[in-house]
């Protein structure tokens, strides 16, 4: 079934012109309910919602009004086109946080869901053979996900090995006969398309990371271990920069006879940059990271990369802008990794946190930036010694009238509770949904609603778990055709 696209906040149809908008209205675009991944296809006044049923997979986008009366206000398109550096993190995003400007609150849902995506798409299932892989070929990606006219078009898929010291995150398949027993599909890189890109004020490079959606043992796996990030090939000249261990290894490891892990996840990235950024000489550019939980330390992780690189620098000499955007992430480095990201590299990272999770207080628990300033200063020296980077939003779930008493800190973490979060977040303190993003979204892979809105834990699934029945009535799993394409990184 088809579904409308995460970014119709950039689909527009004309306004119908009014006689007069009072001040204290505020038009602003809202999430629909009737997808699976939301659409805008309501508005927002001040004082009321005003539904509008739409039957098009492209809803349209009531224009962002402006209080002056009598001037003609600005379009919604025009507004992040003419400001998209101010939302990218330019000024670090001062005076859009409380309460959460409307536009950015939307980027944040949109990247959100691009994060999302990793999981609806990757094969879980240990009872396949092509588990640990991405279900859809990248050029059919958005559509197996049934976002159709997503604006973005899939650049190349990103593999890490599953040989280093993180076995709790990686999926692997009963089978002896596996589509590959080195590899797990990592995330992807997509590039905006020509349309989307005109009524973004650039040409957006997005690369998206896979992280956990709910399970959190591969917590445990890690060393807590700082190690200098130029050991692992990354140009930093002080030695005294340093991340985890289990991050950076997961970042730059391969496998040589392997080819999917041939290059390393960071191996990928580089070469497809360099491949896209050419092809748009004339062009404003940004780069886009996002990702959530492991996903999140790999965001800050290849963000830094980038710049540090020089991966940002076009050939006439112009610097790309360089943003990520993680929920859910853990500490990656040490203090001196913080300032030179922030203060020598530039790169600008908002991080969405859950004030309840576990995650982003690790590593680190028990000395990082919280310690008073004195001890911490004394004690960054040590391998154990972690920094949070970039500007936080800080949610807490139990603002949330949709979500159940829990003590399952799964749910805590979960990506789409941090949306639904997101969604409802007006403040420290104060929630009321803003889009009406459908609620059910929690309960996708986690059982956090209240159980009187009659949503099913868990209730996304593969029909029948991936089987279909043959012309005989025998029910197997079928093959994926053009295997050699669909895997091909």
């Amino acid at each position: 079934m088809a579904t409308s696209l995460v970014h119709t906040p950039f689909a527009f149809t004309k306004p119908q012109l009014k006689s007069k908008q009072p001040k204290n209205q505020v038009s602003i675009p809202a999430f629909g309910q009737n997808s699976q991944y939301p659409c805008f296809t309501q508005t927002r006044t001040r004082g009321r919602i005003l539904a509008r049923d739409t039957n098009s997979l492209t809803s349209t986008l009531e224009d962002l009004k402006e209080v002056d009366e009598g001037d003609p206000p600005p379009t919604y398109e025009r507004r992040v086109a003419d400001n998209w550096r101010k939302y990218h993190g330019q000024e670090n995003w001062a005076g859009l946080l409380d309460p959460l400007d409307p536009i950015l609150r939307i980027e944040l849902l949109v990247y959100g869901e691009m994060a999302q995506f990793t999981y609806d798409a990757f094969d879980y299932d240990p009872y396949s053979k092509y588990c640990g892989s991405c279900r859809f070929p990248p050029d059919k990606f958005f559509k197996g996900l049934a976002m159709l006219d997503i604006g973005y078009e899939v650049a190349r898929y990103l593999y890490a090995t599953s040989n280093i010291s993180l076995p709790n995150f990686f999926k692997k398949s009963f089978s002896s006969n596996v589509w590959n027993k080195n590899a797990n599909w990592m995330g992807y890189i997509a590039v905006s398309n020509d349309e989307l890109s005109k009524k973004l004020g650039r040409r957006d490079i997005v690369v998206v990371w896979r992280g956990t959606i709910t399970q959190l043992e591969w917590i445990a796996d890690l060393t807590n271990y700082l190690k200098p990030i130029s050991d692992y090939g990354i140009p930093c000249p002080d030695p005294s920069v340093k991340v985890e261990a289990g991050f950076v290894d997961l970042y730059t490891d391969k496998v040589d006879e392997d080819p999917f892990c041939q290059l390393s996840a960071r191996e990928q990235m580089i070469n497809e940059l360099k491949k896209i950024i050419p092809r748009y000489p004339n062009e404003e550019l940004s780069i886009t990271v996002t990702g959530h939980s492991l996903g999140g330390a790999l965001t800050v992780l290849s963000a830094y990369d980038i710049v540090e690189s020089g991966l940002h620098k076009m050939g006439d000499g112009r610097g790309i802008p360089v943003c990520g955007f993680t929920f859910a992430g853990p500490r990656v480095g040490n203090l001196k990794f913080k300032e030179r990201l922030e203060n020598k590299l530039g790169v600008k990272i908002l991080r969405v946190v859950n004030v309840n999770d576990l995650v982003p207080q690790c590593p680190g628990m028990i000395l990082n930036e919280n310690r008073p300033s004195f001890l911490f200063n004394l004690l960054q020296w040590v391998p154990w010694a972690y920094t949070h980077v970039g500007v936080k939003i800080e949610l807490d779930h139990k603002d949330s009238p949709h979500l159940k008493e829990s003590d399952n800190p799964g749910d805590f973490h979960n990506l789409e509770a941090h949306l639904h979060l997101v969604d409802g977040y007006q403040g420290r303190g104060n929630f009321k949904t803003t889009f009406n993003r459908d609620i059910a979204l929690v309960n996708k892979s986690c059982g956090f609603l209240k159980d009187e809105y009659l949503v099913p834990p868990s209730w996304k699934q593969p029909e029948n778990k991936g089987l279909v029945r043959t012309e005989d009535g025998r029910w197997v799993q079928p093959e994926r055709p053009g295997s050699s394409h669909h895997f091909r990184p």
